[in-house]
């Protein structure tokens, strides 16, 4: 059984990976280390490349959602986006937030970091900015923003709970959320949720549906609502590399499933309850 240390830096260096290749290569790069015809990753992603603002130099097509689309960002708007990779939502974000917004990336791994920063400058963007940072412990103040979003993060991050009490800190009072993620309905093999691989493609990190939606109640958030959902229907080739045909029949005829989710919450405007805006 991995620490959450160990899992954090299991996703850093797979991460990292990604961000030094070639984008060619991130759109057509192996899930593992061995050969295999489909990309864990990229089987997720939504198509980004008719929303206004879109860069193709920052899509390497690791999301699962389209976040930004549902995440009513209004002119002025500060905005931050959790791991925030290439700089791919943000730069939507930023065509939404306009010229007197400002949008606030944060990701965990420092060649992201580089990659992202470097497609800002490409475009002279000066509203964007790009912070190396765990999302655990945001390296930002609190109350600051508008709008949070994220896209295919949080399955990585161990501390969900914790994660979801950062995005309450830093949003300003009747600020919202709008996040995609991946989570589970139903029992995930064993042997998938062992995979490393599989880890950092954001399956075995994922919950089940219920726990996730229940940590963000629990976390004081009103007006939740799914946004969005898809099934993430994993090719038989990449299961095969974790399960035998047997185990794959049994797991496709069960009614567990992998899911997409866009979910969206809002920090109450003003304190309700006791305790309610700590």
């Amino acid at each position: 059984m991995q620490t959450d240390e160990q899992l954090k830096e299991l996703v850093k260096q797979k991460y990292s990976e990604i961000a030094s290749q070639p984008l060619e290569m991130n759109l057509s790069s192996c899930c593992g280390a061995g050969a295999c015809s489909t990309e864990v990753y990229n089987i997720m992603s939504d198509d980004y490349s008719q929303l206004e603002g879109y860069n193709p130099d920052a899509d390497l097509g690791l999301g699962c959602g389209l976040p930004t689309q549902f995440a009513k960002i209004q002119p002025g708007n500060t905005v931050i986006d959790l791991g925030s990779g290439a700089g791919n939502d943000c730069f939507i974000a930023r065509k939404e937030a306009g010229e007197t917004g400002k949008v606030i990336g944060i990701d965990f791994t420092p060649a992201m970091i580089e990659r992202a920063r470097a497609n800002a400058d490409k475009l002279g963007y000066n509203n964007v900015e790009f912070r190396q940072g765990d999302i655990e412990n945001m390296p930002v103040g609190g109350g600051i923003a508008d709008v949070v979003v994220s896209n295919c993060v949080l399955n990585l991050v161990p501390n969900k709970d914790g994660v979801i009490k950062e995005i309450y800190r830093v949003l300003k009072p009747g600020g919202h959320f709008s996040i995609s993620d991946i989570v589970l309905q139903g029992t995930l093999p064993e042997k998938l949720k062992a995979a490393a691989e599989m880890y950092a493609g954001c399956v075995a990190g994922a919950i089940q549906k219920e726990q996730y939606i229940g940590l963000i109640t629990q976390n004081k958030f009103a007006n939740i609502t799914i946004q969005k959902e898809k099934a993430i229907i994993i090719p038989d080739d990449i299961l095969s590399g974790y399960l035998t045909a047997d185990e794959i029949a049994a797991f496709k005829n069960s009614e567990n499933g992998i899911f997409s989710i866009t979910v969206y919450g809002e920090k109450p405007a003003a304190c309700c309850a006791p305790g309610c805006c700590d």
